[in-house]
């Protein structure tokens, strides 16, 4: 009975990722979050993401996973891939391949996978001389399979990649900072590992992030390129082979939950070692590194279209409350519907947010929420951009709501990118976010701080273009036809 239990365990060890590693690592003791991150590796494993970006915090097991692990595993499953692995350095590269290999050699893993084996290894049942072992390249005892490793800006010439895994091509702040560097990554990216690929290849992408404009940024700021940030494994299945797939894990929980994260808001991703206290401690010390590292939110001040915005604790008496509204433009666009109020004080030119709604999804959702925003907060008058399907839109929500809210359509006139360069100031100055905004409404957080001024670098602008728009309302230089 026990050596059938035994080969149960060896059986399923075999089958999926996150047993094997608890297989051939004695010492693995996963945390609720490895569960989801094997959970993925495994669908890579096993084809069924071609292209996969996962960033994390560091010192939370990532290359284990991705750049250990999985590379054997796929071996153990088909020894005649061929694997390359890169990341910053030859010498960190290097570490990699000699770990894979004393994995390959163990025990445990022979009895897994006995037909993958490597020169010199006392299971191989042949003479292997004539296979090369190094600690920059192995190949597979009597198969095609090979495992490479090179330091970023390394030679990948020979025989194609099956495998393709990017493992922290930068070292540290100071090289995600370089725009040398950067460039340097995408120049081999380019020009090296990408002609190494076939219609076939994987590539994963595994690292902490440093600067936007890193391999992920460029990447998801190229036109060719689609990358999808997924919040549900079932939408694995709906994502064309050609798009990336992308997930981040935040150390410090501040989006919603999701299937693939279920936290709740504040907590950490490892308590037990990197606690939210210590997090939070962390985060006062330098909150821009904080995001980079932690939580997979690379900012840069520079070339960033707004400064800081002013909070408030206490909500001031207001003479009126109002609602902006812009709906979606086109399928990649946010609506973005804006609750504010004007101060009973009228020497106080500030306009303070109420309440926010910032969301891709269709209208037939929007309509909904917008219409349940305005009664929540006893708005007066709801202001909707007609531009967009706009007039429709405001029909529906006020069909919705009782008739002592006004919901009103207006055709925008302005050029757009004049306009809100026009305003940034005034946008910067005299808009005022409530305490915690950050965490409230955290989509809307990093579209605002992270705008450029430069326009085409952005998605979209339907953040700056609301706000802009609130303050010519409330100024009387607005272009607007009822």
């Amino acid at each position: 009975m026990k050596a059938d239990s035994n080969e149960i365990r060896k059986e399923i060890a075999r089958r999926h990722l996150l047993h094997f590693t608890k297989h051939t690592m004695e010492k693995f003791e996963p945390q609720e979050f490895h569960l989801i991150y094997y959970e993925v590796l495994d669908l890579f494993a096993k084809g069924k993401i071609k292209k996969l970006m996962i960033t994390m915090p560091p010192q939370h097991g990532k290359s284990e996973g991705s750049t250990r692990r999985l590379p054997s595993f796929m071996l153990g499953h088909n020894p005649d891939l061929r694997i390359a692995i890169t990341s910053y350095s030859s010498t960190f590269a290097k570490k990699f391949n000699r770990e894979i290999q004393r994995i390959i050699d163990d025990e445990k893993f022979n009895e897994l996978f006995p037909g993958t084996t490597l020169q010199e290894s006392k299971y191989v049942a042949e003479s292997s001389s004539n296979y090369i072992r190094t600690s920059d390249e192995f190949e597979i005892v009597g198969h095609e399979g090979n495992l490479k490793t090179v330091g970023r800006g390394g030679s990948l010439t020979g025989n194609p990649v099956d495998i393709l895994i990017m493992d922290d091509l930068y070292k540290d702040k100071s090289e995600g900072n370089s725009p040398v560097t950067r460039q340097s990554v995408w120049d081999w990216y380019t020009s090296t590992a990408d002609t190494r690929l076939h219609n076939d290849s994987q590539q994963l992408i595994v690292f902490t992030r440093w600067h936007e404009e890193d391999l992920i940024g460029m990447l998801e700021s190229n036109k060719s390129e689609e990358v999808v940030e997924i919040t549900s494994l079932k939408e694995i299945e709906k994502i064309d082979s050609s798009s990336w797939v992308k997930i981040n894990f935040e150390a410090l929980k501040v989006s919603e939950p999701t299937e693939i994260d279920n936290r709740k808001k504040g907590q950490s991703l490892w308590e037990k070692k990197h606690s939210a206290k210590k997090l939070e401690g962390s985060k006062g010390l330098d909150s821009e590194n904080f995001e980079c590292l932690f939580q997979g939110n690379p900012e840069s001040s520079a070339g960033k279209l707004y400064g800081p915005f002013k909070t408030y604790d206490n909500l001031p008496p207001l003479r009126e409350k109002k609602n902006y509204t812009d709906t979606a433009d086109k399928g990649e666009d946010f609506l973005f519907s804006c609750d504010y109020g004007l101060p009973l004080d009228t020497e106080d030119t500030n306009i303070y947010i109420i309440d926010c709604l910032y969301t891709d999804k269709p209208m037939e959702y929007t309509e909904k929420w917008t219409a349940s925003q305005l009664k929540r907060n006893a708005i007066g008058l709801a202001e909707i951009e007609s531009n967009n399907g706009g007039r429709g839109f405001a029909r529906a929500v006020q069909k919705l709501v009782p008739p002592n809210i006004v919901v009103q359509d207006f055709t925008q006139s302005g050029n757009k990118e004049s306009r809100i360069l026009t305003n940034k100031a005034a946008v910067n100055s005299r808009i005022i976010f409530p305490s915690g905004w950050e965490t409230r409404f955290p989509d809307l957080y990093k579209h605002l701080t992270g705008f450029k001024k430069v326009f085409k670098a952005n998605k979209q602008d339907g953040g700056p273009d609301v706000l802009t728009g609130i303050i010519e309302r409330n100024d009387g230089n607005d272009f607007w036809v009822i």
